[in-house]
């Protein structure tokens, strides 16, 4: 992948992984009540679960891809109208906040820490459409799938690691914060996504004409 490709992926996955979401929140959660220590476990379930979508999402596009190329610039459109749909839903989305928390669960082990991280993220909707949509942007067909897998798999996973651990252990800051500015952040995030959405099915034939 050339680099400037790279660091537009590196910016939309940060924008994904900030944005409200199940994860988020259970990182925000867990950290108030676990501790950041053991809201790793969740952390780690959360970045599995994130990696195993990439996986079915990239190697089911790889499947068409093999049927035919004129797959791949359709999955473009249709990815870039759901990245800017998705960014309206995420600019008009309430900010995350602990104001009503699950009961406490001091107790609770390191796998159901992890399940609950990686359930969150194998069965939420946004991220497997996410996927589906944002990965045809960047595959090159003329490259080994599996390259691009680990690339991609690999920095969207320490994306959502480091963005994880900063919530879970300044969750009772980040509170307050988003308290303040969390519908402008909401808004930042969106317009990220709506700016990528609209500009990467164009590129293509920008590069082509």
């Amino acid at each position: 992948m050339a680099l400037q490709n790279w660091l537009v992926y590196l910016l939309a996955a940060a924008g994904l992984s900030l944005s409200p979401g199940p994860n988020g929140l259970l990182a925000l959660t867990h950290g108030a009540l676990h501790g950041s220590r053991k809201t790793l476990f969740t952390i780690f379930g959360g970045t599995f679960g994130f990696v195993s979508v990439i996986a079915l999402s990239m190697f089911g596009i790889g499947a068409l891809l093999a049927a035919s190329l004129v797959w791949l610039e359709v999955l473009k459109w249709v990815g870039g109208l759901y990245l800017v749909w998705l960014g309206i839903q995420v600019w008009r989305a309430p900010t995350i906040g602990l104001d009503a928390p699950a009961a406490p669960r001091p107790q609770a082990s390191g796998w159901s820490l992890f399940r609950a991280g990686a359930l969150s993220a194998m069965t939420n909707p946004k991220g497997i459409l996410f996927f589906a949509a944002f990965l045809p942007q960047f595959i090159d067909p003329a490259r080994s799938l599996v390259v691009q897998f680990v690339v991609m798999a690999g920095t969207f996973a320490a994306t959502e690691f480091v963005t994880e651990l900063v919530i879970a252990s300044a969750a009772q800051r980040i509170r307050r914060w988003l308290a303040r500015v969390g519908r402008r952040f909401n808004q930042a995030c969106g317009g990220i996504f709506i700016a990528i959405g609209l500009a990467l099915p164009l590129r293509g034939l920008i590069g082509r004409g």
